[in-house]
Formats: structure tokens, sequence, C-alpha cells
């Protein structure tokens, strides 16, 4: 788990760091690991990426599929289900931990963001909030799920919806900010 610095500290609002040198040399490592070794991968590479992501800490189940495009912050954070999709364009800010269920689907160019900073704090200090979705969840194009969120079982965030607030399991967000729209049916 990652741990942000302590912002009396480091003043991060006047240049220092919010977090250890270690990690940042780790993240330095890893963007230059997913730069050469997975970004221009043809998509069908989705068990090469998947070992990539493995080697950095990544917990990601078999047939989870990792486009070549998506930013992963720090792996060591991440978790991904069986089959997860997560799509082209895809940002997983987690400097929390972000774990995806099992058959997910994350849409192209959607962001979800696992921290966010104390609003009280005049020195503006990190602030960790894991993300958790559920199984047979899907976040729509260029949707956001903010810090602290739970998607749970097979909800869903309509494409460029902002949610900030947990969803219920089988309902159905939109809009900015996401408001619950109706129950998912899914068919048999």
């Amino acid at each position: 788990m990652t741990t942000p610095l302590d912002a009396r500290d480091t003043r991060p609002l006047e240049g220092g760091a919010s977090f250890s040198l270690g990690n940042r040399l780790t993240r330095v490592v890893w963007m230059l690991a997913w730069l050469v070794l997975c970004r221009f991968t043809p998509p069908p590479l989705h068990g090469w990426r998947r070992l990539v992501l493995r080697a950095f800490g990544a917990k990601v189940a078999r047939g989870a599929r990792v486009h070549a495009s998506v930013a992963v912050w720090l792996p060591a954070n991440l978790e991904l289900g069986e089959h997860a999709l997560i799509g082209p364009g895809v940002r997983l800010y987690n400097q929390g931990r972000i774990v995806i269920g099992a058959r997910t689907v994350i849409s192209q160019r959607a962001h979800i963001c696992a921290s966010t900073h104390d609003v009280r704090d005049p020195l503006f200090q990190l602030v960790l909030r894991p993300v958790t979705i559920g199984a047979q969840c899907w976040i729509a194009a260029e949707a956001f799920v903010g810090p602290g969120v739970t998607m749970h079982d097979r909800s869903v965030l309509g494409a460029r919806g902002a949610l900030f607030e947990d969803a219920r399991a089988d309902g159905v967000y939109a809009g900015n900010p996401a408001q619950f729209v109706k129950d998912r049916q899914l068919r048999s």
C-alpha cells in the first residue's frame, strides 16, 4: 500500500513531494516499462500486458484484458477480476487502491480516481480513498468514478457521468453529478 507523505513536512504546494523517493522511482521504472513493453503492442496481446502488470505487483485474474493505451499510476495498487475489460485510453489514477470485479467493463477514456486532498487543510494534504467496482459493472465512455466510491455488483455509470457516491447493486446512474436513473434488469 502506498502512503502519502505528511504535507506539514514536505509542503507539496511549494513543490515538495507527496510520495517517498522509492515510490517515485518505482513509478518512473513502471512508466518506462509500460511505454517500452506494452504501449505500442497490438490489441490481441492482453496476456503479455497482464504479465507486465503482474511483474509490477498488480493482482490480475485470468482473462482480464487491458488495452495498451491504458494509464495505470501504480500497478501494486490495482486488482482486476476474471475477464474484466479495461478499454482504450482508460486512466486508473490509483494512488489509493482500485479493485475492479469480474466481468466488469471500463469503457474508453473513463477515469477512476482513488485519491483526493483534504480541502480543510491549508497545506492540501493528499488523502487516499480506495475505489471498489463490483462484478459485472459497466462504466461507460469518458465517465468518472471519484475517490472512495463503491459501485456494487452489476451497477452502471452512463457515458460522461461523474459518480461521487456509492452506486447500489443493479442501479443505473447518469449525469454530473450522477443520479440514480433506474434498475438494471439483466435478461436471463
